[in-house]
């Protein structure tokens, strides 16, 4: 790895920008990238890799080098020790004098705490090994992984085998994956939403578990569902490819900006049957009630199965975040299920592998007066060390 001045010292500022400004990893490196128009794809590959990986290490490397997170020139001892850690030499520039990449490496080889070795908070790595027991080493090693790209294939104008064939015919390749009917996973990492199949709608960025949720759901043509934490609409585009683009989504959330992404994504998808709705109050669901064939509630969680995609969530997360998320979820459950008819399927999913936010809360509805009527059909736990995708809890209730 040959270093450059411009481009290392990009990665410093993100560095700063997320750890001393607290602002979001993915918010930052995609405005650093649009600051230098002539950055080429692998120096832009270059300062995206680094800074997600070294946000991803953070823990470890900042333990091995110790730093001030209110001075700017620390940031490239942390970039200096991480390029240590990955068996590159370093030039003479005066940010670098300090490292001495022998020390460090003798250090490294001496640790033996996991939390440490796997770049986590103390109580992060608690919390999931009571949880998790002996599957939790697996699974933090598995969340430590750089995720692969997965696509979720349009079927409303395509197919996999022909996304694959027009994807290749721009040097892209892609494989096809078992038990995943619409996905694709590119051989290569690359910025896909440069590619004229993905402007033509026939594609989504989609990982593999999150794919799961909608195939839970069961629908067909025709059926009234609401999705009701939509986002931006990830879930609802593969729902309406699902139902043939025939019958009707209404997609809820309470952030009215992600509504009018999906509107956009919508329309490149060649969707039609999705009407978005502002979440205002409690009256807005109220007007929904007993109105629904199918319920996704794909609620806010701690978002620890998708670690791999976000590293930053482990640093902003904390005993007392995660409290508040559950209360959150279990007030979703109480309220939105009323939207449910009676014969009707609820999906309740997570991107999070933690069992107090996945069965123990749906155990806790079930057995509360608002889920008297809920029978629990299916559940599916999946982990990153066993899927090789993202850690989700899926959970498929019928109403009486």
């Amino acid at each position: 790895m040959r270093l450059h001045k411009n481009t290392t010292e990009a990665v410093a500022e993100g560095l700063y920008q997320i750890f001393h400004d607290n602002l979001y990893a993915d918010k930052v490196v995609e405005k650093l990238l649009k600051t230098n128009k002539r950055w080429g794809a692998r120096d832009r590959a270059f300062i995206a890799e680094n800074i997600y990986e070294i946000v991803r290490w953070w823990r470890l490397i900042t333990t091995l080098t110790p730093i001030d997170q209110s001075k700017k020139v620390h940031y490239y001892r942390a970039f200096g020790t991480w390029a240590i850690l990955q068996g590159h030499d370093l030039p003479d520039w005066e940010e670098f004098t300090t490292l001495r990449p022998d020390k460090i490496k003798k250090q490294y080889e001496a640790l033996d705490n996991r939390a440490i070795l796997e770049s986590i908070p103390d109580w992060l790595d608690q919390k999931a090994s009571m949880q998790l027991g002996d599957l939790w080493p697996e699974e933090i090693a598995a969340l430590n992984d750089q995720a692969e790209v997965v696509l979720r294939v349009n079927r409303l104008k395509t197919t996999p085998k022909e996304l694959a064939s027009t994807l290749a015919s721009t040097d892209v390749q892609a494989y096809l994956v078992p038990d995943y009917p619409d996905a694709l996973v590119l051989e290569k990492r690359q910025n896909i939403f440069l590619n004229p199949a993905f402007k033509q709608g026939l594609f989504e960025v989609q990982d593999g578990s999150s794919q799961r949720v909608a195939a839970a759901l069961d629908v067909a043509p025709g059926m009234r569902v609401i999705d009701a934490c939509a986002g931006a609409g990830g879930k609802s585009l593969h729902i309406a490819a699902m139902m043939q683009n025939k019958g009707r989504i209404i997609s809820m959330d309470v952030e009215e900006w992600k509504l009018f992404n999906l509107k956009i994504r919508a329309r490149r998808a060649g969707v039609q049957i999705i009407e978005s709705r502002l979440i205002e109050n409690n009256k807005t669901i109220k007007r929904l009630h007993e109105s629904a064939d199918r319920l996704l509630l794909d609620v806010p969680c701690s978002g620890l199965g998708v670690l791999r995609r976000n590293p930053d969530t482990k640093w902003k997360l904390s005993p007392d975040s995660i409290e508040h998320v559950k209360t959150l979820q279990e007030d979703i459950l109480h309220n939105y299920s009323k939207m449910l008819k009676s014969g009707g399927i609820m999906v309740y999913a997570t991107c999070s592998i933690l069992p107090e936010e996945n069965n123990l809360q749906v155990e806790k509805f079930l057995a509360s007066e608002a889920g008297k009527d809920f029978t629990l059909i299916h559940e599916e736990r999946v982990l990153a060390h066993q899927s090789g995708f993202d850690g989700f809890y899926i959970a498929k209730m019928q109403k009486k």
